[in-house]
């Protein structure tokens, strides 16, 4: 197998948003540190962004849902601004539309008013409350007691962010290589060696933002992450083009609590279409598409591991719940009919599907914040679901001070990049 003559300061294992938005940062920090500062990421699939990024639905969120002071809520306050900046000055087609967010009875006034309370936490600004009137001269077409109104939520689409991103990694003069499956990971001194499928990589440190794989890389590295990555399929439907008008921007319903799946919900696109969805199902394979794919691997995986039946034990009733709403096209219509009555079966066609990677303890609880951890040489990347690609850039940036904090390799930048 050939070996690489050159030693990589920093190699980044997955080309997916959050990969590229840590190699971005560190390029930017590198550069401040030395010239001679060199950087790989390597990517198992031909194409960058194939997976969590490239299924993903578009919205660039506002930081509304997430528990003030987490991870997620200071990363996807700040990586939203920064995303904004990022896609104006790049030319990345984008809209800051807002969302409407529906109580469709008195029961979800509560949990809507705390989400409201989480907001003004998180510095959301310009949120208004909407009674039945004010919500239908929004959105027309909805139903609902109740409404608040979520000026900076807005949409993108994220494969061209990811694009964007890699283009200012080249520019930089950093390595991008695709087909580079890590098969393993040896460490050697103070230096570590990957074995891909396009050759031996050597770096001085590592980073794991391997998505879907991060537990089984962390692994590899000889981390133990201890909780597991479980897939969760999420599936969607579009409204066919002469329906395309009982949407006029993104309409959520107010989310479970117990769960970090939003519900299902409609987002209009940046192309024009307007798509519906998703459900949250389990998947037999971490990165199935299709509604019946299976891995044995996969399977055995999560069949072996007792925090995701101690999950299943808690939580059945909903899990079958999706599962029928997944099997039956009228259980998804009448999911959305909540939110917008006049809605049929006619009106929408299949649209595909994602595959979210959830974190799961070993005592069946779902991880609910970003989840990081370091050691001596490597820093992986565990729990980094929606809104991580909102909070991508935000991410790398944090990321790249952890780096040069536990590694030495670089001061980062903190403006925006």
């Amino acid at each position: 197998m050939s070996e690489s003559s050159t030693t990589y300061d920093v190699a980044i294992i997955g080309g997916g948003i959050v990969g590229l938005a840590t190699a971005m940062a560190l390029s930017r920090a590198g550069s401040d540190r030395a010239a001679d500062f060199r950087l790989v990421v390597v990517e198992t699939e031909g194409r960058l962004a194939q997976h969590q990024t490239g299924h993903n639905s578009g919205v660039i969120h506002s930081g509304l849902y997430y528990k003030p002071g987490s991870l997620k809520a200071r990363l996807c306050t700040s990586g939203r601004e920064s995303l904004y900046a990022f896609c104006k000055e790049h030319g990345v087609t984008h809209d800051p539309c807002g969302k409407l967010v529906v109580a469709t009875d008195e029961k979800e006034v509560a949990t809507l008013e705390m989400l409201a309370g989480r907001g003004e936490a998180n510095g959301l600004d310009g949120m208004k409350w909407l009674n039945p009137t004010e919500m239908r001269e929004r959105e027309p077409n909805v139903s609902g007691v109740a409404g608040l109104w979520v000026p900076q939520t807005g949409i993108v689409d994220y494969f061209e962010v990811a694009q964007a991103y890699a283009k200012v990694i080249r520019a930089a003069g950093h390595q991008i290589d695709t087909h580079a499956r890590v098969t393993g990971v040896r460490v050697i001194g103070d230096g570590i060696t990957l074995t891909t499928s396009r050759g031996l990589k050597r770096a001085r440190h590592v980073i794991n933002c391997a998505g879907l794989q991060s537990d089984r890389v962390a692994r590899m590295c000889g981390a133990d992450p201890k909780l597991r990555i479980v897939p969760f399929r999420g599936e969607y439907y579009e409204l066919v083009e002469s329906r395309r008008s009982l949407v006029r921007n993104l309409i959520y319903p107010v989310p479970d609590p117990q769960f970090p799946f939003l519900g299902v919900h409609y987002t209009r696109m940046v192309n024009g279409g307007v798509e519906a969805g998703p459900n949250a199902v389990l998947s037999f394979k971490r990165e199935g598409y299709d509604k019946f794919s299976c891995s044995p691997r996969d399977c055995l995986d999560m069949a072996t591991y007792p925090g995701l039946w101690k999950l299943i034990r808690k939580h059945w009733r909903m899990g079958l719940g999706e599962w029928h709403r997944s099997l039956s096209k009228r259980a998804f219509v009448t999911g959305l009919q909540k939110l917008i009555p006049t809605i049929t079966g006619a009106d929408l066609k299949p649209a595909g599907c994602g595959v979210r990677a959830q974190a799961i303890e070993p005592d069946g609880s779902l991880v609910d914040d970003f989840r990081i951890i370091e050691s001596e040489q490597f820093i992986h990347v565990l729990n980094a679901p929606s809104p991580a690609a909102t909070a991508s850039i935000a991410i790398g940036q944090h990321i790249a001070e952890l780096a040069a904090n536990r590694f030495g390799i670089a001061k980062t930048v903190t403006q925006d990049l």
